[in-house]
């Protein structure tokens, strides 16, 4: 079985890039440019300011994770017009749920083009369910035999933060 200490911090970078460049330039019409600076791995707490919308699904196979994906609220709406061919005003009227129906796809989408690199690189794994957290000021932190890597990515004038937390299916049955 493959082990999540076998794959290098470039291969994680380069998939979690390609796999949010290739889901926002074909669904919202947007360039994602990932940031290079300030890219925080193995952090035991990740503080997001200001008014979130995070989308959330699992991956598990020879490797088990989460990502979270964390839009601001303007990022949020902005991203739902986009993807369901809406004005901000329609997207307003809609109320919350059309939002983190469309976060919900997005990072679902997001996810899935990740676990498919992370098959063809020899680690099978599976989908869970997306879900949807909203909030202010919060942060998330792992438990402690997880692996954390933070991106951050440059979408028009917003950031989307990508936050994976992994740990190797051997570490589930231990």
């Amino acid at each position: 079985m493959a082990t999540l200490h076998e794959i290098n911090e470039t291969a994680f970078r380069e998939t979690i890039t390609r796999a949010v460049q290739d889901v926002f330039k074909t669904m919202i019409g947007q360039s994602a440019v990932h940031a290079n600076a300030n890219e925080d791995h193995n952090l035991k707490s990740l503080a997001i300011n200001g008014s979130q919308v995070v989308g959330s699904v699992g991956f598990i196979g020879d490797i088990n994770g989460l990502i979270y994906l964390y839009f601001s609220q303007d990022f949020a709406q902005e991203a739902a017009g986009s993807l369901l061919g809406m004005t901000t005003q329609e997207i307003v009227e809609s109320g919350d749920e059309v939002v983190n129906d469309a976060i919900g796809e997005l990072t679902n989408m997001t996810v899935g083009a990740f676990k498919n690199q992370l098959c063809d690189r020899g680690y099978p794994c599976r989908l869970t369910i997306p879900s949807i957290l909203r909030g202010s000021n919060f942060s998330i932190e792992p438990i402690g035999s997880t692996t954390r890597r933070v991106y951050r990515f440059n979408i028009g004038r917003h950031t989307l933060v990508a936050d994976i937390l992994m740990k190797p299916a051997d570490a589930i049955d231990a």
